[in-house]
């Protein structure tokens, strides 16, 4: 009987223990199809799946934590492609990428910098604020989900609106209330940044800010949130108008060896919810695509971005999209 425990144990620790093997999933996408080009990236080295399922932080929205659907009239006269960085060239929000590192809370980074992108633009193009992923990730609780277990992008936004978040950015940043707790990291030993672990606990809320101002005084909010139609249309008269939005979408294994190219499911199984921020759209060797800032730091994929098939709602990219209109505070000195 002990005999049988040990092989039971050693088994579900192998188990735990499976690497991502992008060779693999690299030369099979690459043969498959032309579309995308799979190629290696180094965040993921040294990753067990257990590892990278923990980042895929966008849980399903209970239906009371839904926001209204907003009524859109699509623009007559809608571009082949437009980009957010183009039309609002100020706004250095816009052309960042931010890093989650070991916690899964891609539901709170696409959150806040759409969030800081829209600050800028409503302000045109005069405030370069950032919204602080740290302060959404320990302080909205459950009404956001689990924190670095995951949460959803409504909540998210409900607690901008209702609350109100402060500012903060990277890791070990000065300039604002909160930075981010987490430092960038991968796995490649030579590589930018430390080695990742094991995803982490999700901080605590600290209600004080690192640059002396104080916390209460530096939150931002907004005058409205609001679901997005799943409409191709309607979804870019909004970015159009007021500027990137969020988006939550399936991840499946084959996206992880992501490099160029417009992207579709070709391979693998699915690995969970992941939230990000639509930034534009266009069109590639005759392919429509949505032009995405994710949250995996600039050494994966397109330096940190990703395109993805636009108009067939691929792997859900449409399906789930929130956004609001933050309220610019009585001066602009900030």
């Amino acid at each position: 009987m002990k005999a049988i425990l040990l092989i039971a144990l050693i088994a579900l620790a192998m188990s735990k223990n499976v690497f991502l093997d992008q060779e693999a999933i690299i030369a099979e996408v690459n043969k498959a199809q032309k579309s995308w080009t799979a190629g290696h990236n180094r965040y993921f080295d040294g990753r067990t799946m257990e590892e990278i399922k923990a980042l895929m932080g966008t849980l399903e929205t209970p239906a009371e934590l839904k926001l209204p659907l907003k009524d859109i009239e699509p623009l007559k006269d809608i571009p082949t492609e437009f980009f957010s960085a183009t039309q609002w060239p100020k706004c250095e929000s816009i052309k960042e990428v931010r890093d989650q590192s070991t916690c899964g809370s891609c539901w709170a980074f696409g959150a806040v910098e759409a969030m800081s992108d829209r600050i800028c633009i409503v302000s045109n193009q005069t405030l370069q604020t950032r919204i602080s992923a740290e302060d959404l990730l320990t302080c909205c609780g459950g009404a956001c989900g689990s924190g670095c277990n995951g949460g959803y992008p409504s909540g998210a936004w409900n607690w901008f609106k209702r609350t109100g978040i402060v500012t903060g950015w990277l890791y070990n940043t000065t300039g604002n209330c909160q930075p981010y707790y987490f430092a960038p990291c991968d796995h490649h030993t030579t590589g930018r940044y430390q080695p990742c672990g094991a995803s982490q606990p999700t901080p605590k809320c600290q209600q004080t800010c690192v640059n002396g101002a104080n916390y209460h005084d530096d939150k931002w909010t907004a005058d409205s949130v609001y679901s997005v139609p799943s409409n191709v249309e309607k979804i870019q008269t909004e970015i159009m108008t007021h500027g990137p939005v969020e988006a939550a979408f399936t991840v499946y294994n084959d996206f992880l060896t992501y490099k160029s190219g417009v992207y579709r499911h070709t391979s693998g199984a699915a690995l969970g919810g992941h939230a990000i921020k639509i930034v534009g759209w266009g069109v590639e060797n005759g392919t429509p695509y949505w032009l995405v800032a994710n949250s995996w730091n600039e050494d994966w994929g397109d330096k940190g971005f990703f395109k993805i098939l636009r108009g067939k709602n691929e792997c859900g990219i449409e399906g789930e999209i929130v956004a609001g209109i933050p309220k610019l505070k009585s001066t602009l000195a900030q």
